[in-house]
């Protein structure tokens, strides 16, 4: 009799090499039972409330905030940097009346970017830990 993984594994694959790649990379991951999944939901839970990860959280924003901000000041005020320190604190005055929607949407937008960089860079890390081991 074969196994509910063997049936669901059968029933992915489609003829489409990549696609089949990608599905044979999300297969890898080991199944788990609602109980586990119950408690590991309990402590991602009373992590979130922790003052090191909010604040973790906080510093993350703020770094996306940053790059939001340099890209509106680099497409808006190339001589920024050769500008003087009341210079540059009065165009930051200027960029948050003006630009703060701007952003505030890019960094929504560069957030998924980074999101999404710092999955593969943990990606590569764990196949050089496969591969060294």
């Amino acid at each position: 009799m074969k196994q509910f993984k063997e049936l669901y594994e059968q029933d992915l694959y489609c003829g489409d090499e990549e696609l089949d790649q990608i599905l044979d990379e999300l297969t890898e991951f080991r199944l788990i039972g609602k109980a586990q999944r119950r408690k590991i939901a309990r402590r991602m839970a009373k992590l979130v409330k922790t003052a090191g990860f909010k604040k973790k959280v906080e510093r993350s924003k703020r770094k996306i905030a940053s790059f939001a901000k340099q890209k509106v000041i680099d497409k808006f005020y190339p001589k920024y940097k050769e500008m003087g320190l009341a210079q540059r604190m009065k165009t930051d005055q200027i960029i948050q009346a003006k630009y703060s929607g701007m952003i505030t949407a890019l960094t929504k937008k560069l957030g998924k970017v980074v999101r999404a960089k710092e999955l593969e860079k943990v990606k590569k890390a764990k196949e050089a830990m496969k591969q060294d081991a």
